[in-house]
């Protein structure tokens, strides 16, 4: 145990009032938080239903009932009822809060390589949100229209999100830092009618000018009749009022052919009329996520307002415990589900800290000072960061005033033992580090943290309430120990609605439901411990079969992760023709260090006292890179295609990576 909250920070949680009012109102007592989690899932119809009292949804038509049949997939939530999304950010005062948020309160602090700490209040959004709201509505945009958005992590962003979910447009966005295919492939799925573009980023120094691929977009997706441009890189830039074209900040014009209409968005006048938002149907989409398209063309996962709303409304406030006016800050880009997760605390009333540019510049130390300056209160950060600073020797306690601290958050991948003590013993020893895992396909978590309850070493907390999860065996048995695939028995208001163009579902049936019938296969590896926490071995579909065993990889990156002459590392494991394996891991080393038979043998001895003879691999390689998706996620599967044969371009989808030049080792090792 690392961490244990006290009686004061129990009373004032989110769940302990929320628990307090199920006494009151459903005579419902807990013995502990397994107890209550145990009831949301065998009564999911009552626990979404007070999830939906307790927080006072608005909703402009009732609902008739809360879920028409316990299916996957195909559950219908809360049909009649009308809501949007939008309404529920701006409302006043917040869910069971004393404090109505005022118009001077600070809703959004922004950073960047370039820009100091800027603040902007609630008042100021709100005009944001309503003038371009307005201006979306004059230009023929309604309910149903998909609108597309290039831009980096900016408050732009955010407003440009909140104006569509008001009206009922349906959302869409990637990072700059995506490749024109990759962006093409996603985008030409849904078919915008507008486009939010910027004109660069900056990133570790450098300008990326984008116009060029802006330009590209206009071209390759001819459903866009609008394009809204933001200077962000050049704020000085070419001016442009409605109706004038092309598009470019360069000498030459783009391609001669259809140009959409463009408008900068410092030229989109402020309005006077109030911010409406439309009612509309439960399931009517809010946002369209995507797979990370590494092997294909990326799924597009759409979204409900009513099913993220609830759920957002749930995780928020009682699994990362946030507060009105806390500071609440998760690196991410556009193009990852953790922006739309930001965002969503909003609805907590909390102040989001938006950050643009690399983590790793100037220093590792930024996102800390970031954490100082902003009086940060939750911080948000993928596992690999937090092993980055540990295996630096960052002292963040030491070196910067981290008093308002509350909780450390975790996701992206497994959360390695050694970067759970490192968080202990040099960031904040009264910290409530809260570790989660999801995904894109239900926009949230489904195990998290639990403030009412005790920090493990290398444990995700407990299982989220109304989230049915259980480890399955491969004959489909629940399992009381041992590892095994996460699977959702039961259906969640936040199950994506369908994925855009499937239109007979082949696709969304076969990303969760192609393993065990009617039960959502996720794609992880699991163990439930006896503390009724979680661990993580790694994704499932990127499985060891070692000699009939399964490994999951998490385990290897785990053990590695000890070694401080290990920077990163990827193993994949090959069935050889004819019968066998041969298992190579992949080690990119620290900066000064090189590949010795002492080192060989160290990572052989810690993969084999630490797990087992089957963890030690057949050859250890130093590589110059480790391959990764643009979201954070390493490519073991695209390697082992490669290792096997498989062409480059049918391995991967070089425009979904952060570095596609890293596969060009891989190809060279396969020769």
């Amino acid at each position: 145990m690392l961490w244990q909250p006290s009686s004061d920070f129990i009373q004032q949680t989110h769940l302990r009032h929320y628990f307090d009012w199920l006494a009151q109102n459903y005579n419902l007592k807990f013995q502990n938080y397994h107890d209550a989690w145990q009831w949301s899932v065998e009564n999911i119809e009552v626990f979404w239903e007070s999830i939906w009292k307790y927080f006072k949804v608005i909703s402009h038509t009732p609902y008739k009932q809360v879920l028409k049949e316990r299916k996957m997939p195909g559950a219908v939530w809360f049909e009649g009822a009308t809501l949007n999304y939008a309404e529920h950010i701006f409302r006043r005062p917040t869910a069971n809060s004393q404090q109505p948020t005022a118009d001077e309160d600070t809703a959004i602090i922004f950073s960047s390589e370039r820009h100091d700490l800027v603040e902007i209040t609630w008042g100021e959004m709100r005009s944001q949100v309503a003038s371009m709201a307005a201006y979306l509505r004059s230009i023929g945009i309604q309910k149903g229209d998909c609108v597309a958005a290039y831009l980096p992590n900016i408050p732009e962003a955010t407003y440009a999100f909140l104006a569509c979910a008001s009206i009922g447009a349906i959302w869409s966005s990637c990072s700059p830092d995506f490749g024109t295919n990759s962006i093409v492939d996603r985008f030409s799925q849904i078919e915008p009618k507008v486009l939010f573009a910027a004109d660069g980023y900056t990133y570790n120094g450098k300008p990326f000018d984008k116009m060029q691929v802006v330009n590209e977009l206009c071209e390759k997706l001819p459903t866009i009749k609008t394009v809204i441009l933001v200077n962000y890189l050049n704020p000085g830039g070419l001016q442009f009022t409605n109706h004038q074209s092309p598009i470019t900040n360069h000498q030459s014009p783009s391609t001669v052919g259809r140009q959409p209409s463009t408008v900068n968005w410092n030229n989109i006048l402020p309005t006077n009329q109030p911010l409406q938002f439309e009612p509309l149907p439960f399931d009517h989409p809010i946002y369209v996520l995507y797979s990370s398209g590494t092997t294909g063309m990326p799924k597009a996962i759409t979204h409900s307002h009513g099913g993220n709303l609830l759920e957002h409304l749930k995780y928020l406030h009682f699994h990362n415990d946030v507060h009105p006016g806390e500071r609440f800050f998760w690196f991410s880009t556009t193009g990852w589900m953790m922006w739309n997760f930001v965002n969503a605390s909003l609805l907590a009333g909390a102040t989001i800290v938006l950050y643009d540019g690399s983590p790793g510049y100037p220093t590792l130390d930024r996102l800390w000072d970031l954490a100082e300056k902003a009086r940060i209160a939750h911080f948000g950060t993928s596992a690999p960061y937090l092993s980055a600073c540990m295996k630096q020797g960052l002292e963040p306690g030491k070196q910067h005033d981290l008093s308002a601290l509350r909780s450390i958050g975790s996701t992206g991948s497994p959360l390695p033992p050694d970067a759970f003590q490192w968080v202990y013993e040099h960031v904040k020893k009264d910290l409530w580090l809260s570790s989660m895992a999801g995904g894109t396909d239900v926009c949230t978590a489904w195990v998290g943290g639990n403030p009412m309850g005790p920090v493990y070493l290398g444990e995700i907390q407990a299982r989220c309430l109304g989230a049915a999860i259980e480890s399955w065996d491969e004959q489909g048995q629940p399992l009381q120990s041992g590892v095994g695939e996460l699977v959702v028995t039961l259906p969640m208001p936040s199950m994506p609605v369908f994925f855009w163009g499937d239109h007979d579902h082949e696709k969304y049936l076969s990303s969760y439901f192609d393993t065990y019938p009617n039960i959502w296969r996720h794609g992880d590896w699991i163990e439930i411990t006896e503390h009724g926490g979680i661990i993580i071995y790694g994704r499932s579909d990127a499985t060891l079969n070692r000699q009939g065993v399964r490994i999951g990889t998490a385990e290897i990156y785990r053990a590695l992760d000890k070694i401080p002459e290990v920077k990163d590392s990827i193993i994949v494991n090959i069935e050889m023709e004819g019968g066998g394996d041969y298992m190579p891991l992949f080690v990119l080393l620290q900066a000064g260090e090189s590949m010795t038979e002492e080192l060989k043998k160290r990572i052989n001895h810690t993969l084999r006292s630490e797990y087992s003879p089957r963890h030690v691999p057949d050859e250890i390689i130093t590589c110059p890179d480790i391959p990764y998706t643009i979201s954070g996620k390493k490519m073991e599967a695209p390697v082992k295609k490669i290792l096997m044969g498989k062409p480059l371009d049918k391995a991967a989808n070089l425009d979904s990576m952060r570095n596609p030049e890293s596969l060009a080792f891989f190809q060279q090792f396969k020769r």
